[in-house]
């Protein structure tokens, strides 16, 4: 057999003592977590050890001995060899260094007294694989399998080693400092890894935890109100991307700040990933806001707003009288050109006294609106979003009217070219049926088709512009609702902790040749191979409030043909008839 064991590289140098570590199951293998000094009492061992199972859940045990020369100490090795009656297991591991050697020996003695030495042509062997404890401890190895979670697949050999490492934590808080029978050699046996701004900053969190929780369940009872959730209140709050992105906050303010403390990996992550998002996001909205307010930089802003929605108002008009003559030469139904052209003109003018009615308070507006960037960029942002989609709200309404046209239009053409060849759609079976038809409905048939046909040139026209129009503005929103779905699903503190501590996140190990001496196992050294960015960024990103459509380019160019509308005013799990 082969016989692995997994050593630690801060117990090479320990002093002589007993080896403390786990057996894995299911594998012939061994983690050595710490070496215990001589003197001890073994009484006191076991009693510690059985407290360290309680805590761990761990199946901590004594494996063997460690033997470090060192004088005055020369009968040490058959000392420890004999503990092996006092601590029985199925196989004693006899570890020892001697002066002037890179690697050690081991002996492995079985519970029949048999001695397991290793052969170069035999199938005994042994491989002494030395890792860093630290890092081992503090990784996550990937693909994340939690603890408690159900799996049909056994876990690796690699995952139980890492998974006993990092459940032995308990047992890595006695130091030297400590005034206890035991002295143990572990990476933190010089001192418990500790800093003290993190400490202060626990102890200066627990206040203002509590005052945010507390805001917190204050804007839960004003959400409660009975009138903040009648049906035109919801509608138009679910439309309005300040409100969605202000009720994703408080998902993640109430995520964050729980008085829960995440029981797994993943739950850890996401709440430190929301929580240097949130931090993001706040700094980037107090630089814009430094910026706003500078140089006066808000009444500049609302001086240029009022003139560009005139000029492009005044397009507007342009554009309008320009396809009520004979666009690009094209000749067109005269009469309904008129009739849409003077439809969409009154809403122009419309649309302008409403903008001059409002240009007296515009300045005011934007100054409020610009504090709004100290709840965040993605707020401030958010409403940007909102300022677009009211200032275009006429051409939203043009292309509206158009699109209902057109597709009228379409279907009603679609409907009377399968009556003259005698079909119908059949609604229930979703499938084009034979029909009969009398001479009258094929008479008023054709008289329909004939006219539904000569104004589609005209009907198509208007819907083309208009299209193109509201595309330019979806085109514009689109780019600002990517913007603030990337800074609230970029997972940063992933990120950040693949850059400056990439073995947090393992993917795996590589082994790399330490020693091979004469006399001696094979030495191996396990390094962490760190998890790929694009694999930190698919494991690791949030999921967001963001409706995107997630139809093909073929079905976004199916529905442009039809004139079905591409931005409806509903949610995309709306049931739809």
């Amino acid at each position: 057999m082969v016989l692995k064991i997994f050593f630690p590289q801060c117990c090479n140098t320990a002093d002589s003592g007993l080896l403390v570590g786990r057996w894995i199951p299911g594998h012939n293998s061994a983690v050595v977590l710490a070496v215990i000094h001589y003197p001890f009492i073994p009484g006191q061992v076991k009693k510690y050890l059985s407290e360290l199972q309680s805590q761990t859940q761990v199946d901590l045990t004594i494996l063997g001995s460690w033997s470090m020369p060192k004088e005055g100490q020369e009968g040490m090795d058959s000392f420890l060899k004999d503990l092996s009656t006092i601590f029985p297991q199925k196989c004693w591991l006899q570890l020892s260094r001697e002066i002037g050697k890179r690697g050690f020996t081991c002996q492995v003695v079985q519970n029949n007294g048999k001695l397991l030495q290793e052969q170069k042509n035999g199938d005994d062997k042994i491989i002494l694989v030395h890792y860093d404890q630290r890092k081992v401890m503090l990784s996550q190895l990937h693909p994340v399998q939690d603890v408690g979670q159900k799996s049909d697949v056994e876990p690796s050999e690699l995952r139980l080693v890492f998974l006993t490492v990092a459940q032995s934590q308990p047992l890595f808080f006695l130091d030297k400092y400590d005034d206890g029978p035991l002295k143990l050699t572990h990476w933190q046996s010089e001192g418990r890894e500790a800093s003290i701004i993190a400490e202060l900053l626990k102890q200066v969190s627990v206040p203002v935890c509590i005052f945010l929780t507390w805001l917190l369940s204050l804007w839960h009872w004003l959400c409660s109100f009975r009138i903040l959730h009648l049906r035109p209140v919801l509608f138009i709050s679910s439309k309005l991307s300040t409100c969605v992105q202000s009720g994703y906050r408080a998902v993640h303010f109430k995520t964050v700040f729980s008085p829960k403390k995440a029981a797994t990996h993943m739950g850890f992550m996401r709440k430190a990933n929301i929580f240097v998002s949130f931090l993001v996001d706040i700094a980037l909205g107090l630089l814009l806001i430094s910026w706003l307010y500078r140089e006066n930089r808000i009444s500049k802003l609302a001086d240029t707003l009022v003139p560009v929605a005139d000029r492009v108002a005044k397009e507007l008009q342009e554009l309008l009288e320009w396809l009520m003559g004979a666009p690009a030469g094209l000749k067109i139904n005269r009469a309904l050109d008129q009739v849409l052209g003077r439809f969409f003109l009154y809403h122009i003018h419309l649309w302008i006294s409403y903008i001059h009615l409002m240009s007296p308070f515009i300045e005011r507006i934007l100054w409020y609106v610009g504090l709004s960037a100290c709840l965040g960029l993605t707020f401030a942002l958010s409403i940007l979003s909102d300022i677009v989609a009211l200032l275009t709200f006429h051409i939203y309404c043009f292309y509206v009217y158009g699109a209902r046209l057109y597709c009228l239009k379409i279907y009603g053409l679609s409907s009377l070219w399968r009556l003259f060849r005698g079909k119908k759609w059949n609604v229930l079976r979703q499938r084009v049926d034979s029909c009969s038809y009398d001479l009258d409905q094929l008479f008023i048939g054709t008289l329909l088709f004939t006219i539904l046909l000569f104004l589609f040139p005209t009907t198509a026209l208007y819907y083309l512009v208009f299209t193109l129009l509201r595309l330019v503005v979806v085109l514009f929103q689109g780019v600002i609702h990517l913007s603030v779905d990337f800074i609230n699903s970029f997972p940063l503190f992933a990120i950040g902790l693949r850059i400056c501590r990439s073995y947090r996140l393992a993917e795996g190990v590589k082994f790399k040749v330490l020693c091979q001496e004469p006399g001696t196992p094979l030495h191996l050294m396990m390094e962490i191979n760190p998890l790929k960015c694009s694999s930190v960024l698919q494991c690791y990103r949030m999921p967001t409030y963001s409706c995107s459509p997630k139809d093909s380019w073929a079905a976004l160019c199916k529905k442009l043909f039809v004139g079905e509308l591409i931005y409806p005013w509903k949610q995309k799990t709306a049931k739809t008839d």
